[in-house]
């Protein structure tokens, strides 16, 4: 997938990349192929790949959500879904939280040179982010960052009522979504819409998990990462 293709699946599936983004999304894949080779971002770094298994792949969740003002990326790694979500939305004031030092100066990098403003890199773990940050975001997003299980307790607490989570899975998100579902509900959100979509070329799937909040996350949540880890919310 060239940058050309990407346009096009994007526009079929209602969203629209003007020039800008599409000079800012070749920069993006570039710079991801030069750090890539200092430090581990991704096993994917081919632009034809990039286009299609990170970006197209951030984009198919994009059109599932609204994303709001304010919209928090836990675990964002390489910046993804956060930086193609902020490209492609500019009006986006986005937070990335990496633990990661390295890759938070990579994140700083893609953010001067694509000249991005309204984004903030944040260097900490979302369960100490989430101490003086809770119900702050209008849309929490996370990709490839933990078990569903796990992952809604870091997200969750730092959602807004009435705002946003969204997990974007692999295969087996069907899956995680059920072993998931009363811990969710104990966080305080709802499943609003599961959604099973393929990549073009190899029809791998993809399931975006949508939850809604309507009720405040209880105050002892987040726990440390270690008691998440070792005994996940059912």
């Amino acid at each position: 997938m060239n940058i050309n293709d990407l346009t096009h699946a994007s526009q079929e599936i209602g969203i629209e990349l003007t020039e800008t983004m599409q000079k800012q999304l070749i920069t993006y894949a570039s710079l991801l192929k030069e750090w890539n080779e200092k430090i581990n971002l991704t096993a994917i770094t081919e632009e034809s790949e990039v286009m299609e298994k990170h970006f197209y792949d951030c984009i198919l969740a994009l059109r599932l959500v609204n994303p709001g003002n304010e919209m928090a990326d836990v675990g964002t790694g390489a910046g993804f879904p956060g930086l193609v979500f902020k490209i492609v939305r500019p009006e986006l004031n986005v937070t990335l939280l990496e633990p990661t030092e390295k890759k938070c100066s990579f994140l700083n990098e893609v953010i001067r040179q694509l000249d991005l403003k309204g984004v903030t890199v944040v260097n900490e773990r979302a369960e100490d982010y989430a101490k003086n940050h809770r119900e702050s975001f209008d849309l929490v997003t996370a990709r490839a960052v933990a078990a569903l299980p796990v992952l809604a307790e870091l997200c969750v607490p730092l959602v807004k009522m009435n705002g946003t989570f969204l997990a974007m899975k692999g295969s087996k998100g069907k899956d995680e979504a059920r072993e998931a579902q009363d811990g969710v509900a104990k966080l305080g959100c709802d499943g609003k819409d599961f959604h099973e979509d393929h990549l073009l070329s190899n029809q791998d799937e993809r399931y975006n998990l949508v939850y809604v909040k309507h009720r405040h996350t209880p105050p002892q949540y987040p726990r440390i990462y270690s008691k998440i880890k070792k005994k996940p919310l059912q």
